[in-house]
């Protein structure tokens, strides 16, 4: 993990097209701003990980019922 110190008004980059810039700061809370591209997903932590687990959980009741899903044709949604 890299760890930064910075100031308000300053950023950190990642690569080319992501940045990172401190907006403000008060007592235990800082508010940051992300610019990057579309199709960059952004999540908080808390919100990335409450999704991930309600998918393991779906998938998990579908391969622990007895439902055939090799008969249904699965589009790839882009």
């Amino acid at each position: 993990m890299l760890i930064l110190t910075r100031k308000i008004e300053e950023e950190v980059r990642i690569g080319t097209d992501i940045t990172i810039k401190i907006l403000s700061i008060s007592d235990n809370q800082i508010k940051i701003g992300i610019d990057a591209p579309s199709s960059v997903q952004i999540f908080r932590g808390e919100v990335y990980d409450k999704v991930k687990q309600n998918t393991i959980k779906a998938s998990q009741s579908i391969s622990d019922s007895n439902i055939d899903l090799s008969k249904y044709k699965i589009k790839k949604v882009q």
